[in-house]
């Protein structure tokens, strides 16, 4: 029997291959970072052909680091930066331009047109997410208005769309079709479809009402399936003929991985943004809050599983941009030491709307400010400022959705890069007035798409396989006073205000 399952974990910054054993232990890991690509300002970028050549290079780099064959493979998970769009060419694989990231605002003219014309919530019923730059279907409308020849292919059949995930799985099971070849399967699976604002929340299926809407050709739509099925086989050197059996977005792989299978149960992703979400079953809850409605997972022909999340698009990229942008340290864990060095904030609150604020506010007209600046504020000061942020972001999302759900939250499971700060998980716990719980594998990720490919093909039986497989790191609990927490809470929402209206 095969010993390991691989998961491919497509993110923003970087592609990754990571082999996992029974346990859900680590086995090797490849890793390559692609070029971020920023034609003007709130353009960003990446180039598909540079993530699919690195996808092919982190595969090889982690099957040589445990010295393995395709025959030790039971299946390989697919997960992904979601929203992330990119259309190619069926013929010749080649992309008509590079891949619009999920940060990228290009789509703010076309949102507040739509928005003019029904509301914010105009496709909430629908889709469970209100008008945004954010998410697929507003980027593949530019993309069809601006790229030239590519309406034409569209209709054609010639063009393809997809999130990063079907590119991936295109690319795996042969690409473009050659003789003796019948070419790659174009699918996605519900959670990423979930977040193109073109599929029905209810039937799982591509809305005709609003392909109409955005004007979207049916012909260039992947196929969509659930989150753990056998999709094909790998046609490439990579890993010949081993089945590619499941896809999660990063958020929702993230909770699979995480092992909140049950409703009520939430973790947060600490990355280049902030992703809480929480599973509400196979109840489908439309947010009155400013959250998002979507897909958990789907397992096989078992019923779709609902889930809220908050969406916070600044978190670890605030720490990243304190590095680059202003050079206040020489690497990203530094700044936990310099925030350190200062007993609290000197009032101080940086606000990291940098493309505009996700949930709860949905604001795109805001902008990123630093309030409460005096004489006595240092560089320690903005650098806890820049982490307490993150945390209070978190808040925000927290409160939206124990009302939109009814469920107080008394645990919240973390993952990510920042979890390593102690000191903003501590700070966390101490806002949330809440338990912060890591887990022993911290690669939570890439875990729940290797979950969900492995129990597609029965390397794990069940759910209960992967429940015993989640331990806990470290705790954190609160130890903070209540009358504290509620002025520097106070103080945040005044800063929140503060950067609304910027852009015009």
């Amino acid at each position: 029997m095969s010993k390991y399952v691989a998961a491919i974990d497509q993110g923003t910054t970087s592609t990754r291959c990571i082999l996992f054993d029974r346990q859900g232990n680590i086995v090797s890991v490849g890793q390559k970072e692609h070029e971020q690509i920023y034609p003007k300002p709130g353009w960003v970028e990446h180039n598909p052909d540079e993530i699919w050549k690195n996808t092919l290079e982190v595969i090889a780099l982690a099957r040589i680091k445990a010295s393995i064959t395709a025959a030790d493979v039971a299946a390989i998970g697919i997960t992904n930066q979601r929203e992330t769009t990119v259309v190619w060419n069926r013929r010749t694989g080649k992309p008509y331009h590079n891949a619009l990231v999920w940060q990228d605002t290009r789509t703010g003219e076309l949102m507040a047109r739509f928005e003019r014309e029904g509301g914010i919530d105009r496709f909430r019923a629908t889709t469970g997410l209100p008008l945004a730059t954010y998410f697929s279907g507003l980027k593949l409308k530019w993309l069809l208005d601006h790229v030239d020849g590519l309406r034409a292919d569209a209709e054609k059949g010639d063009a393809l769309f997809g999130n990063m995930d079907t590119y991936l799985i295109w690319n795996l099971t042969g690409g473009a079709r050659s003789s003796g070849s019948r070419g790659g399967i174009h699918v996605t699976d519900v959670t990423n479809a979930s977040r193109t604002q073109l599929m029905n929340l209810r039937t799982l299926q591509w809305d005709e009402s609003m392909l109409n809407a955005f004007d979207i050709p049916r012909a260039m739509l992947p196929a969509i399936k659930s989150s753990s099925e056998v999709y094909g086989h790998v046609q490439s050197d990579a890993l010949p003929g081993v089945p590619i059996a499941g896809a999660l977005g990063d958020q929702h792989a993230a909770l699979v991985g995480q092992a909140c299978f049950e409703p009520g149960m939430a973790k947060n992703t600490y990355g280049t943004g902030c992703f809480l979400v929480m599973n509400t079953g196979d109840e489908l809850q439309l947010s009155e809050k400013g959250l998002l409605t979507t897909i958990a997972y789907k397992f096989g022909d078992q019923p779709v599983q609902y889930a809220l999340e908050g969406s916070i698009a600044i978190a670890g990229a605030l720490v990243q941009w304190v590095r680059d942008n202003l050079g206040l340290i020489e690497k990203s864990s530094d700044i936990e030491k310099l925030a350190q060095s200062v007993e609290d904030n000197g009032g101080t609150y940086f606000v990291p709307a940098f493309s505009g604020l996700y949930a709860p506010y949905w604001r795109n007209d805001a902008r990123g400010v630093i309030a409460g600046l005096t004489r006595y504020v240092t560089k320690g000061h903005i650098a806890r400022a820049v982490l307490e942020a993150t945390a209070y972001q978190t808040v925000d999302v927290v409160n939206a959705m124990q009302q939109d759900s009814g469920i107080e939250l008394k645990s919240l499971r973390v993952d990510g890069g920042m979890v390593a700060n102690q000191m903003l998980m501590q700070f966390q716990s101490d806002m949330l007035d809440a338990q912060v719980v890591a887990p022993a594998v911290a690669e939570t990720t890439a875990l729940g798409a290797a979950y969900a490919a492995g129990l597609a093909v029965g390397y794990w039986k069940d759910l209960d396989d992967l429940r015993k497989n989640w331990a806990v790191a470290q705790t954190w609990n609160p130890a903070m006073q209540q009358e504290d927490r509620t002025r520097l809470y106070k103080g945040w929402q005044k800063a929140v205000t503060k950067s609304f209206g910027w852009e015009e």
